[in-house]
């Protein structure tokens, strides 16, 4: 059974955005240090299509994923740079009620049952995970389905905005399975569900 894995960029406070979902203020912080140890050499498919080859990493072959699934207000940024295939490196999947048609044939458009769809995907043969791009909603509609957490955690406190989880509320274990800490003061952890 494949794995779903949260991947997820957020504040000290748990945020993963400003109330707008923006995220821009992260940026900064993936210097030389936390790309080429860790998102260059363990989690290269995580870097976007029309980031990969401006950074040369365009030919690292996919390490952990191979497939993605976003939200709507997700992929809403990549179609504002007119992006229609922001990971075409992977399977693509968007989970939204409003777009009825992908803008693009290599992104697949989940309108209906997600828990269904992303059940379906874990059931494939692959030695490859399924990676959870965000945003909130749709982590909180996945959130019985995650298998795997990896936080990046940035040196910010934001105060409010979106969470990592926008669910109702209740307590379920995860076990920590590594820490890393870089020199920029980015923690990396990642845990997985205590079944």
């Amino acid at each position: 059974m494949r794995k779903l894995t949260y991947f997820i960029a957020c504040s000290i406070d748990g945020f993963i955005g400003a109330p707008d979902g923006d995220a821009q203020f992260f940026v900064p912080f993936v210097d030389k240090e936390f790309f080429e140890d860790f998102l260059k050499a363990e989690y290269p498919e995580t870097v976007s299509t029309h980031g990969r080859r401006p950074l040369g990493i365009d030919d690292l072959e996919n390490r952990r994923f191979d497939t993605i699934i976003q939200g709507r207000a997700s992929y809403d940024l990549a179609l504002d740079l007119g992006v229609t295939s922001p990971y075409a490196h992977l399977r693509e999947y968007v989970a939204s009620r409003s777009l009825t048609e992908s803008p693009d044939p290599h992104v697949e458009i989940v309108s209906g049952d997600v828990v269904g769809k992303i059940r379906e995907l874990k059931a494939e043969a692959s030695e490859l995970g399924i990676y959870l791009c965000g945003g909130s909603r749709l982590a909180g509609a996945l959130f019985d389905e995650v298998d795997e957490l990896v936080i990046k955690t940035y040196p910010v406190v934001l105060g409010s905005g979106m969470p990592m989880f926008a669910a109702d509320f209740r307590v379920s274990e995860f076990v920590l399975e590594d820490v890393r800490v870089f020199k920029n003061g980015v923690l990396v952890r990642t845990y997985s569900r205590k079944r």
